[in-house]
């Protein structure tokens, strides 16, 4: 066993992205590498080839180390559905929920589960490249942890602590949470790496040697600010609003920000296009009446998030664009909200219940309790795309259908004018085909950009950063110490 676990100061320091350079720096020297993390809390997921699901940061990682998707990657995920209940997804399957009354002890016995996992994925590769969650240094979660430093010991594995500089405090982050874990915790760390440095690295030449000095960990490198990052997937929602922008010439596509959206990087690959701009819209602002396409997208509460648009006046947005002849594109739970009815008789999501939807696609949805996973390929607007379903429910009505899969199936359903689509397809609009004939028929040009070819080639701009900033040798050394 070879492997090696980055945890952090905090919330988004950059771990994710971190792992995923890493495990690309070392698919390109020739290893074979796997990422993993024990359990992430996220409702971006994507759809593995073994029919399971896992965090959208693993499967980013798993592209950037080479490696097929597989639900060992991520054995557990949390993907909340109210502010303190979230589905429970074990190895890929949905296993119930978790509350704030069950969640200490439901997550401790995971973890037998979470180490089989690790043990699979280190029998099939050279080195292992883990993330954490959160920070080891919220000690009043620590009692039955399975993403940190219970992990870590469980399994043996030697840590890396992360600090974002770009935050502030960063030393007194780095410093501070070696003076507040358990000393056995703390024995884990052999390191730390400074994330996300802005300017010239000799201006913080002395407080990387305090950290040093006060912590009596090493450091293996200081990061700059990678900008090709942009170029990649976010899997945390707290980046939505960031650069903002309305205005130009440019065809607005503009999304609301639910309160429980799910997978919104189904949007990512519009953002690579000079002629659209991309405006995620936030509570306690309307949807700009200058756009040309309003997206819903996926939901993990699909009856809250309705109830959320009417609460924001959205609805009497939608409504309104679609008069004035604008176009509506509803992904998954999206694609539910614009159907005329919606139910949940069995409490899925929330409490049992069912709700009148926006009425814009002549459709019914009844939610379920079993659930719908598995990677597709088809064609819609007359191009080929590929993509993965992912959702509990079923929907039925008389509208023309918006897709045809490779098995013959139909998925989603399009309005008698054309101008209102709906589709429980993930991922199709980054085929390049699909995401033109979509533009084309919004009366805008594409650049015929390979969404993915992009994707990749920023996580080798990353890997090549991380091995010019980062002793790659000496942590690849550490890793090995676990075996």
């Amino acid at each position: 066993m070879a492997a090696i676990m980055l945890q952090g100061t905090g919330s988004d320091v950059g771990k994710s992205v971190l792992v995923a350079g890493i495990c690309r720096a070392l698919a390109n020297r020739g290893l074979r590498v796997m990422p993993f993390k024990p359990q992430n809390m996220s409702n971006n997921a994507a759809v593995t080839m073994d029919g399971g699901e896992i965090g959208r940061a693993q499967a980013l990682q798993a592209l950037a180390a080479r490696a097929a998707l597989h639900t060992d990657m991520n054995p557990v995920l949390l993907k909340p559905q109210a502010d303190r209940t979230s589905q429970l997804v074990v190895h890929g399957r949905v296993r119930g929920t978790l509350g704030s009354g069950n969640f200490r002890e439901g997550r401790r016995g995971l973890l037998p589960e979470v180490l089989e996992s690790f043990a699979r994925l280190t029998a099939q590769c050279d080195i292992v490249v883990v993330e954490g969650a959160g920070s080891p240094a919220e000690i009043n979660l620590r009692e039955g942890d399975i993403a940190n430093m219970g992990f870590a010991r469980a399994a043996g594995v030697p840590v890396v602590l992360v600090g974002d500089i770009d935050r502030g405090g960063v030393i007194a982050s780095v410093v501070g949470t070696r003076s507040v874990i358990d000393p056995q915790d703390a024995a884990m760390i052999h390191g730390f790496i400074i994330n996300k440095f802005r300017g010239d690295p000799a201006l913080f030449a002395d407080g990387y040697a305090a950290i040093e000095e006060r912590s009596g960990w090493r450091g293996f490198g200081l990061v700059p600010w990678l900008g090709d990052v942009v170029r990649l997937p976010s899997e945390d929602a707290v980046v939505l609003e960031k650069g903002r922008r309305v205005g130009g010439d440019r065809l607005i596509v503009a999304c609301p920000i639910l309160p429980r959206i799910a997978n919104f990087d189904d949007l990512d690959p519009l953002k690579m296009e000079s002629g659209v701009e991309v405006a995620m819209i936030p509570p306690g602002t309307p949807i700009p009446a200058e756009a040309g396409l309003i997206v819903l997208p996926g939901s993990k509460a699909t009856l809250a998030d309705l109830a959320a648009i009417r609460a924001q006046g959205w609805d009497i947005d939608i409504l309104a664009h679609h008069r004035r002849g604008g176009a509506v594109l509803g992904i998954c739970g999206g694609y539910q909200m614009l159907g005329r009815r919606i139910a949940d008789p069995l409490g899925i999501e929330g409490a049992p219940g069912e709700a009148a939807g926006l009425g814009l696609l002549d459709v019914t949805t009844v939610l379920g309790e079993s659930k719908m996973l598995r990677q597709v390929r088809g064609e819609a607007l007359g191009a080929g795309f590929a993509g993965y379903e992912m959702h509990m429910g079923r929907t039925s009505g008389g509208a023309l259908p918006f897709a045809r899969f490779d098995d013959g199936q139909q998925d989603g359903a399009v309005s008698a004018d054309g101008r209102v689509m709906g589709t429980y397809c993930h991922g199709l609009l980054g085929s390049t085909a699909l995401r033109g004939a979509l533009l084309a028929r919004l009366g805008a040009a594409s650049d015929g950009g390979d969404y993915a070819a992009g994707v990749d080639a920023a996580l080798d701009a990353v890997a090549a950063a991380l091995e010019e900033h980062l002793d790659m040798d000496a942590l690849i050394a550490l890793a090995r110490r676990a075996a």
